[in-house]
């Protein structure tokens, strides 16, 4: 790999400057922030290429990724388009000797990781993904007080994201788009359940329910699904739970982590390590700190230019993925999946 003199050497782009969420510009300006240099953004809407235009004055704008690795001489990108696209395009870049940065997740399938895995590799160029919230307050102040050893050896991680509410009429509510249900959180809550496990995946077991609102959407047969578990066994002994619903009226704690000495409850605002003294529980809260997502492009700006380890590698970022697979291909069998990829 190529390495830089300097980030403002970096020059970087964006393919997918949608509004949804303008993270376009805000890929481009976290970019900018670690010192790389905004240069390109390819965009299918021309109105959005205005847009980046204003943000971005002088940027270079194209209405295809082909027109840009044609015309442009961009060294990374942030692929920032719906996640069944990832794969194609991510490899479309790699081959055209370009780093790439996916938005989350990485891909839909183990198949399709390995296939950007290997384009990087032939290349010699990084792919990475933007798992920013590997830095979020609050799994930074969990994996703080879980490395300290307050609740013991890790037995359990549960966690639920659910409620009762129709999906939205957009992309991300269509199985063969999204991937279905478990992949937009649920890979968040994945890469936060492996970094406080820390431990080789031996099996994935999921159970996924369909029809409840497919009726009310614009997708119809292609809604995700309604209900969602994936259970994960590990090396360790530990296991994991990862419950999404839509129809769940009544729901759960959000993060709970489940040791041989006590329970961390991770909240979006505190922390909460649960333990038992002299007949008596003892709960004390930490405030969560401010979130570090800044880290992500700062450290691939320091492993282009000083050659920095690179946090969020692929292969981490398919392990996420790869238990999601397992989920979906174990509801449609009806058994527990080894895992190819620990």
């Amino acid at each position: 790999m190529k390495k830089f003199r300097r980030p403002q050497d970096i020059k970087v782009g964006a393919i997918g400057y949608g509004g949804a969420f303008n993270m376009g510009k805000a890929h481009l300006g976290e970019m900018q922030k670690a010192g790389m240099t905004p240069t390109a953004v390819a965009e299918i809407d021309k109105s959005r290429l205005e847009v980046a235009r204003g943000d971005f004055p002088g940027i270079e704008t194209y209405t295809s990724v082909a027109e840009m690795l044609k015309k442009s001489d961009v060294h990374l990108l942030a692929i920032i388009t719906p996640h069944n696209t990832h794969a194609s395009l991510a490899i479309q870049c790699l081959n055209a000797g370009r780093h790439v940065v996916c938005e989350k997740p990485l891909a839909i399938t183990t198949a399709e990781c390995d296939a950007m895995i290997a384009a990087a590799r032939r290349n010699k160029v990084v792919l990475s993904t933007y798992h920013n919230r590997h830095w979020d307050g609050h799994i930074l102040e969990a994996m703080k007080h879980i490395r300290k050893g307050e609740i013991g050896k890790v037995v359990r991680v549960d966690v639920e994201m659910s409620g009762w509410h129709k999906p939205g009429d957009w992309w991300r509510s269509s199985k063969t788009i999204s991937g279905g249900l478990l992949y937009d959180w649920g890979v968040h809550l994945l890469e936060y359940t492996l970094q406080i496990v820390n431990s080789d995946i031996e099996e994935v077991s999921g159970y996924l329910w369909s029809g409840i609102w497919a009726p009310h959407t614009k997708w119809k047969n292609d809604t995700n699904e309604d209900d969602g578990l994936v259970v994960v066994r590990y090396k360790s002994g530990a296991w994991s739970t990862l419950r999404m619903s839509n129809v769940e009226s009544r729901p759960g704690t959000f993060f709970k982590v489940t040791g041989t000495k006590g329970t961390y409850v991770m909240n979006w605002d505190a922390g909460e390590v649960i333990t038992h003294e002299d007949g008596k529980t003892i709960t004390v809260r930490y405030p969560n700190p401010p979130g570090e997502g800044w880290r992500l492009y700062q450290n691939i700006c320091d492993h282009l230019v000083k050659g920095t380890p690179l946090v969020i590698t692929p292969e981490w970022s398919r392990r996420p993925i790869h238990i999601l697979d397992l989920a979906c291909q174990s509801a449609k069998r009806g058994k527990a999946m080894r895992a190819k990829y620990k």
